[in-house]
């Protein structure tokens, strides 16, 4: 009976994820033969089905990436707390990990917080406890009295908060420091503690982070304004990868694609970098380069903590317009990768409206 129960448990699950799984195959031209009986809804398949829809997932969890994963469920209608529990669920009782796993494991972390979030929460009020408790229907009462090899993580959010540019936060190392952190913690990550602090980080920094992109905005629209009442109609925008005569109007029409297409991106890429030297450009334009956009302040070096303890064993974009319970036992890979520590969610963009964080 238990075992029937789980395998139950899990073809519920396996029916839940596969719409998705299906979806983000067709989107992304992942080459994988469907799985039939999810394909044809079999409400109580044998033994046999149920292993072939585990491997079927665990197919498709070697060939998405985490990039993958973030724009489509950041862009995807799909997408519903069931969802979302169910995706953490299924990552979180891999008995081995990946570091894809726990990329995925933390985005959805953050995700699911984010769309449990009051809109208007302040961020004082994001506490580890409030974290845990918004997040407790996936990794139960949670104990939130951090390790001293966490304590670098909040030196790493106060650097992040104080931020005063989009460019000191994305060139400044901030987002490296933390991204290091996260991959050094290797299977600690899964302690549901560090998970917690991670999930709270991660979502703090990305309010930082829209916060900054909207103040470069609105600091370009401004800047725009004022160079068209001077009477100038065209601006050296070759450090933004434009043209040295680029029309105003143009540039403007440009930044308003990028507004709406902000809402819905994550990447920390080409078109943010772009945003970046495009402020920069307009303000050299204006006369005031050297005093605004002088090199991003190399940031405070993170205070040393202890070393993380040896887990303890357990059970098993168009970048131009018009142009173009517990958490269960693991064994992981410490192995680094690449993927960038920055993403952020488009239920985020506008930190005071009433969508979102």
């Amino acid at each position: 009976m238990p075992e029937l129960n789980q395998l139950t448990a899990e073809w519920s699950a396996a029916r839940i994820l596969y719409p998705t799984y299906s979806a983000l195959a067709r989107e992304f031209v992942i080459d994988l033969t469907p799985c039939i009986d999810l394909e044809t809804g079999v409400e109580q398949p044998p033994k046999e089905s149920v292993e072939q829809a585990r491997q079927w997932l665990q197919d498709m969890d070697e060939r998405i990436q985490i990039h993958q994963l973030r724009q489509f469920l950041q862009t995807t209608t799909l997408v519903t707390p069931q969802l979302l529990q169910t995706l953490l669920l299924h990552h979180l009782h891999k008995e081995e990990k990946s570091p894809s796993d726990r990329d995925k494991i933390d985005f959805l972390l953050v995700q699911l917080f984010s769309l449990a979030a009051p809109s208007r929460l302040e961020d004082n009020s994001v506490t580890l406890d409030y974290v845990a408790k918004t997040l407790a229907p996936v990794l139960g009462p949670v104990d939130t009295t951090m390790p001293a090899w966490l304590a670098p993580l909040e030196n790493v959010l106060q650097l992040a908060q104080k931020a005063r540019t989009l460019n000191e936060l994305l060139h400044g190392g901030i987002l490296e420091q933390g991204r290091k952190i996260k991959v050094q913690s290797g299977e600690n990550y899964f302690q549901p503690t560090a998970m917690i602090a991670f999930a709270r980080f991660s979502f703090l920094v990305r309010r930082s982070f829209f916060r900054l992109m909207h103040q470069d905005l609105n600091a370009i629209f401004d800047g725009l304004r004022e160079l068209e009442q001077r009477g100038v109609n065209t601006i050296d925008c070759r450090r933004a990868q434009f043209s040295a005569e680029e029309p105003i109007l143009r540039l403007r029409m440009i930044c308003q694609s990028w507004k709406v297409m902000f809402q819905a991106e994550y990447s920390s890429g080409q078109p943010l970098r772009m945003l970046v030297d495009l402020r920069a450009a307009i303000d050299d334009a204006l006369g005031r380069g050297v005093a605004q956009n002088a090199r991003a302040a190399k940031p405070a070096p993170v205070k040393k903590a202890a070393a993380a303890p040896a887990a303890k064993p357990a059970s098993a974009m168009a970048a131009r317009a018009g142009a173009a319970p517990s958490a269960p036992a693991t064994k992981f890979n410490t192995t680094a990768d690449a993927v960038p520590e920055f993403e952020v969610s488009g239920n985020e963009w506008n930190p005071d409206g009433s969508s979102g964080n």
